[in-house]
């Protein structure tokens, strides 16, 4: 244990990408269970089991088993890159420069930026349903007041943020406890819903990898909310509290949902079926699950602004973010994401599927490369100092390597996806079954591991370079 003494964090965070020491540190384990529980028992995350049901037209049962497949192999995926943050201290898109070279890893760091921002939109537009429903204040000021409130969780920072978590995770967990109980004693659920839906293998499979997809896409922030953790976590307490929190709070969340759209499956609007399903509670059930959403949206506009930094540092490396920075560019994807959610929300469901299965295409190459560095070629054995530094330090400004790989990854995948933009040969050979993101991991994780191996790229820093002093980027 470090025999630092831990000074505790101001309200407001004053940090951005930087290095935490040690001194700052502070925090539990199971911290990161409630926040990751909290923040996904909420509209977004019922959505996404609705598609179980109403898009890929499974049984309720095979919904739930396929979501629960799903979630539990993305879980693990995710929870792995979790374990990085209190070890190494600083974002995940920063981490990535080790794996990338500093200039390699704007490939990544771009991508997961349209990725918040996708994911704010879809938020938005559903906290926004949500609220309306409730107050009837009009779709575009509910969206706005449920963005607003993301906004003031970006300023205030990670601790705010982490308390919304715990908060949520008590709040929102009895009010997703009330629903199941009133759904059964009231009966609102037709007899004819739990016989509905056929069982199909590229149904089974979609909702599978929907499902892993929604843990995959926390990979690249999650240890964004681990960096605080001190260092003497652990890997294994920081991995097993985040995925047992994530994992079932998704799930539950989603089991919900594949009830919900069986129920009703003509009813595209959420928020609208929600009320069907619970009227009597209906109004705890949109507070709860659509204002909450708020959080879940604080956490994708943190750590876009946290990646856009990010960007920016490395395009001109003198510059000295600052907190207020953190809030300007919250302010700027705000705007930029309710364009999109109001553009986008004609036909939200069908468009959440083609964003959550592209997605999947792109992440996977990278979590691939990410892991098998950190746990196998390097064993989490990282210079931070070159991690700030212009030229990259060892890490150098691009690895081919890793860029190699994230492309071959896409490639690969492409013959066996099915979605609604793009159906690859194998996959229609399959009767439309989607494995793209299975190919992926078994192509990319060998495939880099070989590469980095037989390169000679320094692989583990120096005992000088380990023990240098770690620049300080944005501290105030």
């Amino acid at each position: 244990m470090s025999t630092e003494t831990r000074t505790a964090a101001p309200v407001a965070e004053v940090r951005t990408i930087d290095y935490i020491p040690e001194n700052e540190r502070h925090g539990k384990s199971r911290n990161l269970f409630t926040i990751w529980f909290g923040s996904n028992i909420m509209m977004l995350t019922i959505a996404t089991g609705v598609l179980s049901t109403v898009v890929y037209g499974l049984p309720i049962w095979a919904a739930i088993l396929a979501m629960a497949i799903g979630n539990v192999l993305g879980g693990i995926v995710m929870a792995l890159h979790a374990a990085q943050g209190p070890q190494m201290g600083i974002p995940q898109m920063l981490q990535t420069r080790a794996q990338f070279g500093v200039w390699g890893s704007l490939l990544v760091v771009v991508i997961v930026v349209v990725m918040y921002v996708a994911f704010f939109a879809s938020n938005a537009v559903l906290g926004g349903q949500a609220l309306d429903g409730l107050l009837h204040l009009g779709t575009f000021w509910s969206t706005v007041i449920i963005g607003l409130i993301s906004v003031v969780g970006v300023v205030f920072g990670y601790r705010l943020i982490h308390a919304f978590g715990t908060g949520m995770s008590i709040v929102a967990g009895l009010v997703l406890v009330a629903c199941f109980v009133y759904v059964i004693v009231a009966h609102t659920v037709p007899a004819a819903a739990f016989s509905s839906g056929t069982l199909t293998a590229a149904g089974f499979m979609g909702t599978v990898s929907l499902a892993a997809l929604w843990q995959i896409a926390y990979a690249p922030y999650v240890s964004d909310y681990t960096r605080y953790m001190p260092k003497d976590t652990g890997v294994r307490p920081a991995f097993w509290a985040t995925f047992a929190g994530c994992v079932l709070g998704s799930l539950i969340t989603m089991a919900f949902g594949a009830l919900l759209g069986a129920a009703f499956p003509k009813i595209e609007n959420t928020s609208t079926a929600l009320q069907h399903l619970v009227p009597g509670i209906s109004w705890l059930a949109l507070l709860a699950f659509g204002v909450g959403i708020a959080i879940t949206n604080a956490m994708n506009l943190y750590c876009g602004s946290l990646a856009i930094i990010t960007i920016g540092q490395t395009l001109v490396p003198k510059w000295i973010p600052r907190a207020w920075t953190r809030s300007i560019i919250a302010v700027i994807l705000f705007v930029i994401a309710l364009l999109i959610g109001f553009a986008a929300s004609a036909d939200f469901l069908t468009n959440l599927t083609s964003l959550l299965l592209l997605l999947l295409i792109v992440l996977i190459p990278w979590t691939a490369v990410n892991l098998v560095d950190y746990y196998v070629v390097r064993h989490g054995n990282y210079d931070i100092t070159s991690l700030f530094r212009p030229d990259g330090g060892i890490y150098g400004r691009i690895n081919r390597n890793a860029v190699i790989c994230y492309f071959v990854g896409i490639v690969v995948q492409l013959p066996f996806v099915n979605t609604p933009f793009f159906e690859g040969p194998v996959a229609k050979a399959l009767g439309g079954v989607d494995i793209s993101w299975i190919v992926g991991l078994v192509i990319v994780c060998p495939l880099y591991y070989v590469l980095m191996r037989t390169s000679r790229r320094q692989l583990v820093p120096t005992h000088e370079m380990a023990a240098g002093d770690i620049t300080s980027v944005g501290a105030e």
